[in-house]
């Protein structure tokens, strides 16, 4: 697939930024004054403890265990990012201060467990999809705060990322388009100032579909479409001139049980909010060993 079309790879957590966010996270859960911990555990107790998987998963998050107790503590990791791991298996060994593995454990464990559930999800769903040459691409629909976390996530899962943020690409939705006066002198307007920025066109009908396809908009989101008007539309993008290299995404409360049916009609990439905004965290446990 072009990498024009999906500008976006979110590849790596920025170290200086994810220790940033690890320390306002330990902050708002005040992690230096853990009250229980500092009235049952002596101050220079040092212990090991392992991080376990509790059911199978697809493990994402290791930068943020190194990161979060690696100042402190010592941390292997076990796995690698990616890795399908099983129910039981052990995913990092932490050794350090019993006094900060246990105040910093539940932070920690939140975000990767949150992370593998992603991370999962989207391995589960390119793996139905993978067959028909189709991709699965992730959105906006994160928490604020959370985005860098979730995309990360769903490249680690084998799927696409999408928009970083509002400036990464020109998505003209419905919205928009009811509030233009012309559509064409806007396209044109955005391929003036933003010559190296996709140019994306929500679609629900085939009327928007053909102004769309008059403009030379290098992406088609078909949005709230049946698997059936969905392979209706992409014949007609693909026979137009300005639709032959176009990058086709559908997009609207697709699941599990769908999926397959919108990558038979011969889309480029499925997006799927709910890789990220109602994700399953799996489950992941901190136990002391020593």
């Amino acid at each position: 697939m072009p990498d024009q079309f999906i500008q976006e790879k979110i590849t790596t957590l920025p170290p200086t930024w994810l220790a940033e966010m690890i320390s306002s996270f330990l902050q708002e859960d005040v992690a230096d004054d853990d009250i229980t911990t500092a009235g049952t555990i002596a101050e220079d107790l040092d212990i090991s403890a392992v991080v376990q998987a509790v059911e199978d998963l697809i493990f994402a998050g290791g930068p943020v265990l190194t990161t979060g107790f690696g100042q402190h503590c010592q941390v292997q990791l076990l796995v690698e990012e990616g890795e399908l791991v099983c129910a039981g298996s052990t995913l990092a060994e932490v050794s350090g201060p019993a006094r900060i593995i246990l105040s910093r454990e539940r932070v920690l464990l939140n975000l990767i467990q949150r992370m593998s559930g992603i991370a999962s999800k989207t391995s589960e769903y390119m793996a139905l999809v993978k067959p028909f040459g189709a991709e699965v691409i992730d959105t906006r629909k994160t928490i604020p705060g959370m985005r860098l976390f979730d995309k990360y996530a769903v490249y680690i899962g084998g799927g696409r990322n999408h928009r970083l943020d509002l400036s990464a690409a020109v998505l003209i939705k419905d919205n928009h388009v009811r509030l233009v006066d012309d559509l064409g002198q806007a396209v044109a307007s955005f391929r003036r100032k933003y010559p190296d920025k996709m140019i994306e066109l929500e679609v629900e009908n085939r009327e928007q579909l053909e102004t769309g396809l008059a403009c030379g908009v290098d992406t088609f989101m078909l949005d709230n479409m049946t698997p059936e008007q969905v392979a209706e539309m992409v014949p007609v993008i693909r026979t137009h001139p300005n639709g032959r290299q176009a990058y086709i995404e559908v997009s609207g409360g697709i699941n599990s049980s769908t999926i397959v049916e919108y990558a038979r009609a011969g889309v480029n990439g499925i997006s799927v909010g709910a890789l990220t905004h109602s994700v399953k965290s799996k489950d992941i446990r901190l136990e002391t060993v020593s």
